[in-house]
Parts: structure tokens; sequence; C-alpha cells
């Protein structure tokens, strides 16, 4: 029986010697890999770089300690506080992730992660069955056991521990590392438009509406399926010199819009067939607009004088009410190309919001304009690095171009989802030449959920993009694509009522 026993020991040290080594190696070959994997993590994201070099010297470590008979018992328990802290990792991973990544690689990488668990409980059990056999000559039974429950409490605790710390660092403190869970979204139709100058209008209902500034008077509608589409034409009921008129589509209501004018016409979307109906004129100059109701709209305006940009809020009517806030855009009389972004509204929760183009600052605003709260993309760009020549007629103009740090930006249900321009710490090169990625924020809790790569079709990356409960549907080139969302993202959504964003 002695024999048998010190066969099996032998094995198991064996067993465990030959699993780090190979762990260890495979790590270190494919070592960028490695820490691209970590980087993925949904537990160890914030500390991917560290964690990459720490794993492969713990694990060169314990097999050096199982090689000589002085110090296998030790490489014996290292090896069960290892698999126990990989084990209450997968846990985790399991039971309290936002998502479940792809498999390890390596020798288990055909596993899925429930047998992951399972194979690493078992390796747990024999490691602390082994080193308390090896180990009875030297202490007491209860000393080994006590030995053991506190290698398997602090390797545990600081799994914990190390969870807890990088999802705080990665929603509230990010250092620029982004997570991809594994398909959040997959393509599933596409529609050929013929021409690359459309974009998205809006949604009502089950409709999607496509305008065009090539041909103004004239939208695109069609249903998610992409199968039944109209063109339709619209006549305004009055005459302007117009210069950019654009459509915004919601809650049943389509409105055109040229700020330059400034008009603001509306029309149901089921009477397009009549003209639309001016219901705004000559009351504010602007250019961009979000419609929080019918009869009330946020504008973003610029002050000529102070070449400063603010958010004002108009309510149409006789007489219409002009309120611009005192909060600006910009910190800078630049012309006011520190305050490039987009005004975008979360008709779901009601919430305006407003994203930057060159920094990394997004601003919550109620529907009156006034500025609630705010919160930041992943990036480290907190000022704007623009150079701006002024030319002798007064006028200012980019003399370079600029970072784009956000490229554009749309809201949903509470999720916020902005097209990056900068790559982040551990990302693929090739990757971001065959993709657009896009990052995707919460507002309730405010924070950083996850990235998802959107691919190029052809020669044309991403250019618009649309949210639905279901759907993300991307202009790229003359193609609009319809991807499905996977579950694990659409649980994030904010159930209308449910909660209030940050």
């Amino acid at each position: 029986m002695k024999i048998f026993l010190k066969y099996c020991t032998y094995i198991i040290v064996v067993f465990f010697g030959l699993l780090f080594s190979y762990a260890a190696f495979s790590k270190a070959m494919d070592f960028k890999d490695f820490q691209v994997e970590l980087a993925q993590s949904p537990l160890l994201s914030a500390y991917a770089g560290v964690i990459s070099y720490v794993v492969i010297i713990l694990e060169l470590l314990v097999v050096g300690l199982l090689c000589f008979n002085r110090t296998r018992i030790l490489g014996l328990y290292a090896s069960f506080g290892l698999m126990v802290a990989f084990t209450v990792y997968i846990y985790l991973i399991l039971n309290y992730s936002d998502f479940v990544p792809c498999s390890c690689g390596g020798i288990l990488e055909k596993m899925s992660w429930d047998e992951h668990f399972i194979f690493n409980g078992v390796c747990v059990f024999f490691a602390l069955i082994t080193g308390i056999f090896m180990g009875k000559k030297r202490a007491h039974g209860w000393s080994r056991i006590a030995a053991a429950a506190l290698i398997a409490v602090f390797s545990a605790g600081s799994m914990v521990a190390l969870f807890l710390s990088s999802e705080y660092i990665m929603k509230k403190e990010n250092n620029f590392t982004r997570r991809f869970p594994h398909h959040p979204i997959m393509e599933d139709r596409t529609y050929d438009l013929k021409v690359n100058s459309y974009y998205f209008a809006g949604i009502s209902g089950n409709t999607i509406y496509l305008g065009n500034p090539s041909t103004p008077f004239r939208i695109l509608r069609m249903d998610y399926s992409l199968q039944k589409v109209d063109t339709l034409d619209l006549a305004p009921a009055t005459n302007h010199r117009f210069s950019n008129i654009t459509y915004t589509v919601q809650n049943g209501m389509l409105y055109a819009h040229d700020g330059a004018v400034p008009v603001i016409y509306s029309s149901p979307v089921d009477s397009l067939a009549k003209p639309l109906r001016e219901i705004s004129s000559k009351d504010i100059y602007f250019d961009q607009l979000a419609a929080v109701s019918p009869q009330q709209f946020l504008l973003r305006v610029k002050d000529a004088e102070s070449e400063r940009t603010s958010i004002g809020c108009l309510t149409v009517g006789k007489p219409a009410v002009v309120k611009i806030h005192s909060t600006s855009l910009t910190t800078k009389a630049d012309g006011g190309f520190d305050a490039d972004g987009e005004l975008v509204y979360d008709k779901e929760t009601g919430i305006p919001f407003y994203l930057f183009y060159y920094r990394n600052q997004i601003l919550k605003f109620n529907k009156d304009g006034l500025l609630k709260g705010q919160m930041k993309t992943i990036d480290t760009v907190v000022e704007a690095s623009l150079k701006v020549l002024t030319l002798p007629d007064g006028r200012k103009k980019l003399a370079e171009p600029p970072l784009l740090v956000n490229r554009n930006m749309t809201v949903h249900s509470g999720l916020i989802f902005n097209e990056s321009g900068l790559m982040g710490r551990h990302e693929s090169r090739t990757q971001w030449k065959k993709n657009a990625v896009v990052d995707i924020y919460t507002t309730s809790p405010a924070g950083y959920w996850g990235s998802m790569y959107v691919q190029h079709r052809g020669k044309h990356r991403l250019s618009r993009m649309l949210v639905t409960d279901t759907y993300f549907f991307v202009l790229s080139g003359d193609e609009i694509v319809r991807y499905r969302f996977a579950q694990t993202l659409t649980e994030q959504f904010i159930k209308r009522g449910s909660r209030k964003p940050f």
C-alpha cells in the first residue's frame, strides 16, 4: 500500500510539473496573445499587464519547487493555491461576470468553462490530498489542514479582491483597456442602397427612415427586415432658401429642420403625403437638433460674439420661447472647434447627451437643456488637441487635422454606443485595420460595459449607427447592414421607467 501511494504521489507531482511547465511556456511563446486574452477578461482586464508576468513567474516557480525533494511539499501547496485561484476565477466568470469570454487557449482550449471548472476542482483535490499525505511526517494533521485552509482563503480572497478592484477600475477609472465580450452582435442581413450618402433619420414603430442630402426632399422608408422599401417625396408647406435640410424621426413624428434658415417643420409619419407643417421660423439659429417633444427641442447654438457653443431650448408656439443656458460646451474661444461633437437623445429614458469628438467627455442634460451630470469615455484625452489658425478676415480654421477621439455616437435605452478613434492597450493593430471599434457605456450606473468590432465592408468603414431593442443597424459605404444583439448586451438596456440614468 505504501508503495502504491508513493507511486501515486510521484505521478501527481509529475502531472503538476508538466501542467505548469506547459502552461508557462505556452503563455511565454505567445505572450502578446496572452496579454490580449487577459485584457478581454471581464474580471482581470485592468491588471492584464501585471498579471501576465506574475502568472508565468508563479507557474515556473511552482515547477522549480516540484523538481526537488526538499521543496516538493511546498510546491504541492503552491500548486494547490494556484489551482484554487484559477477555480475561483472560473466560478466568478460563470456567476458574476457581465459576459462569458471565449475559453482559454493551450492544452485546455477544447474545454468549456464548466468543464474547466470541474477539471480545476479535481486538480485542487489531488494537490490538497497529496500535499497533506507527503507532509504527514513533518507536521501534525491539524496543522497541515490549517495551512491548506489558510492557503485556500488567501488564494480565493486574492482573486475576489482582484475582481472587485478590476471591475471598479474598468467601469469607473479605466486605464484605457478595452474588453470585448464574446460575439455581442451577429450579422444577419444587408441591403444595397446604391449610393453612400444616406444617414439615419430615425425609427418609428418597426420602420427605419433614412435621409440623403443629395435628395433633400426625398426620404427612404424600410422595415426592420430590410425587404420592404419605399421612397417618399416630401414637400414643405412654406418656401425658404434652404441650406441643409435634415430629417429627424421620433415617436411617430417626422421633423424637417434647417438651422441656417432657421426653420423647423413637423408631420406625423403616417401623413407624409401632405405638406410638412411649419412650426418654427426665424426663432433661433442652430446646427444640431434633438426633439424632446413635438413642441420642445434642444439645439446646439453658437454665440458669434463669444465664439462659444452652447445648448439651447426652443419651445414652439406663439410666441416661441427660447432659452440659452450659460453652461458652454467649449472651454476656449477657438471658433467652436473644441465643442465639436453630437447631440443625441434617448427617447426611452428621456435623457439628452452630448458627446465630444476631440475629448473624453459625455454631458447629460435635462429636457430643458440644463446640465445635470457628466461621465467620460475610457480614453485618456481630457483636453482637445487643436491647432487653430486665425485668417486675416478674422475667420478661424484648423491648421492641421485634430486628434479624433470619438467618431460617431448613438444612444438607446440607457446604453451609449460610441465609435472610438483611438486604439487601447493590448489591442491588435491588425484588427483595427479590419474593423471599427464601438465602445458601449451604461448610464445606470454610469460606466464602461465593453466594446465590439464592426467589420469594414471592403474599403468602407462604419459611417452611421442606429440601435433598437433587438438590432444594431449600420451604414457602411452604400450598404445598410443589420446585426442581431446577443442577450448579454440586450440585458443591459434600461426598460422604460425601471431605472434613472446617472
